[in-house]
């Protein structure tokens, strides 16, 4: 069943993209020009910025691209690679392994994991390219004064609280290892609830009182005002997320070994700072995604 709610979903992103439930022809712009390289993101705001940067860093080196933007979760967006429907898309390591490769024993450091999502990838005819300094983790927030009513400092805290708690998070945090599923294994959360949320709308949640808790990324934006607590892992939870993004060995051999310099030089760049910097632009100075990668690139000479 969950093997064909995933195809039915892939049968929309399709639609809405302007295509098929079938893989893609890759025809080509000439005779000798290769396809454009069709980007996927997922459905959030730091998936479009990745997206934008790793589009304009490789046309402004001649490649040609098309970029789908928003097709959805983890689950969804590695199952359009898989169906030829993409042939790139950028992935944090530890939800790859946790959630598309059932994963769950954490491996002891990022360069582990980073091995471990390589060898199932390669196995699945696909690479990692080279992965980014910033690590975007999942955690879990609260607000100052619930976390001082409470005395909350780690996960397993939040079972004193009575009744429960109201965790806002995207619809799939209920099923995920890295969701309810984890939190009721290795901290026995049994009373806490999720309330499905477009991401990005758990912080206005958090902040009326309408949930208790939020799940959010360590490079939000929203995180730099202070005005939120992360709550600490120590039963390991959420992996650490380093992105790398995934591309088709056929697409490399098409587009040659440039393609992987110009990403891993964009990818080298995106430090945890910069990430939180631009995501902030974006979240909450209301700025363009595009105009944030383009600036971003120039500065760091890529574009």
């Amino acid at each position: 069943m969950r093997r064909l709610g995933l195809l039915l979903a892939l049968v929309l992103v399709a639609a809405g993209c302007g295509g098929s439930s079938r893989p893609a022809s890759r025809t080509t712009g000439g005779s000798d020009a290769p396809a454009p390289l069709r980007i996927g993101t997922k459905n959030f705001a730091e998936q479009f910025l990745l997206g934008e940067l790793y589009k304009q860093a490789l046309e402004a080196k001649g490649f040609p691209v098309e970029l789908k933007e928003n097709i959805g979760s983890s689950e969804i967006i590695h199952q359009a690679l898989a169906d030829g429907a993409l042939d790139m898309y950028p992935e944090y390591i530890g939800v790859l392994l946790s959630e598309v490769a059932n994963v769950r024993a954490r491996p002891a450091s990022p360069t582990a994991a980073y091995k471990r999502a390589q060898a199932f990838e390669r196995g699945n005819g696909f690479t990692l390219l080279g992965m980014t300094p910033f690590s975007d983790a999942n955690a879990l927030a609260v607000t100052p004064a619930f976390a001082r009513r409470y005395d909350l400092r780690r996960i397993g805290d939040l079972a004193r609280v009575p009744g429960g708690v109201r965790i806002g998070a995207p619809p799939e945090f209920r099923t995920r290892f890295e969701g309810l599923v984890g939190l009721v294994q290795r901290y026995r959360l049994r009373d806490a609830t999720a309330q499905p949320m477009a991401i990005g709308r758990q912080y206005a949640a958090l902040d009326s009182g309408r949930v208790d808790v939020a799940a959010v990324f360590t490079t939000d934006g929203q995180l730099a005002s202070g005005h939120y607590v992360l709550l600490d892992d120590p039963r390991g939870v959420f992996g650490t997320q380093h992105v790398a993004p995934i591309i088709s060995r056929a697409a490399l051999r098409s587009h040659g070994p440039r393609v992987q310099a110009v990403i891993d030089a964009v990818s080298r760049r995106l430090t945890a700072p910069a990430m939180q910097r631009m995501n902030a632009a974006v979240q909450l100075r209301g700025r363009a995604s595009a105009d944030v990668a383009d600036e971003f690139l120039r500065s760091a000479g890529l574009k």
